[in-house]
């Protein structure tokens, strides 16, 4: 395989420490890493996990919620006590 071209990305340091040690753990490179995720990508004309967009509705309650509107929680019990009232 002809390896010319190059692919670039910017990412946080964190990130990139993380996946590096993830990677090596498995014996693979980042380079190894990126030509996989794109060789699949080329074939499978998708990404290997599937990519959500909120509809609608989950986008008003995201910015109901960055507005402070909304109800909070501080846990599932209580969520599930108010969702039944």
């Amino acid at each position: 395989m002809n390896t010319d071209a190059y692919v670039r990305a910017r990412i946080d340091g964190e990130t990139k420490k993380r996946a590096v040690a993830a990677l090596d753990d498995m014996g693979l490179s980042v380079s190894d890493a990126i030509r996989m995720l794109m060789q699949y990508i080329a074939d499978e004309k998708q990404l290997p996990f599937a990519v959500k967009t909120p509809n609608n509705r989950t986008i008003r309650a995201m910015n109901e919620l960055e507005e402070g509107r909304g109800a909070r929680f501080d846990d599932v019990e209580t969520m599930f006590q108010d969702l039944e009232s």
